[in-house]
């Protein structure tokens, strides 16, 4: 048998549980009765990087459902964008 290196499975379910919570977070947006459609959308296509369609139909999908999941991904990529998105007056939260 060859030698070890330190592997075991017990750290390598711990390195795929540590990668999933890593990049299972989500920008949530949530509908509120201050923000313009207009708005959202420049928000979204600014922070998101959303295009123009996409932008628009995320906030069609806040108005009628109440919230929509805008962008996922690493947690430390997605706290700045939902920080400005909150910063420019809307309602969004990071969520797993």
């Amino acid at each position: 048998m060859g030698k070890s290196f330190g592997y075991t499975p017990d750290i390598a379910e711990e390195l795929l549980l540590e990668e999933e919570i890593a990049f299972g977070w989500s920008v949530v947006l949530y509908n509120d009765d201050v923000n313009t459609f207009d708005w959202v959308i420049e928000c979204l296509i600014k922070y998101c990087k959303h295009n123009p369609i996409q932008a628009e139909q995320c906030a069609l999908i806040v108005h009628t459902k109440g919230k929509c999941q805008v962008k996922s991904g690493d947690f430390n990529v997605l706290e700045p964008i939902c920080t400005a998105l909150c910063d420019c007056g809307l309602s969004a939260a990071l969520e797993q």
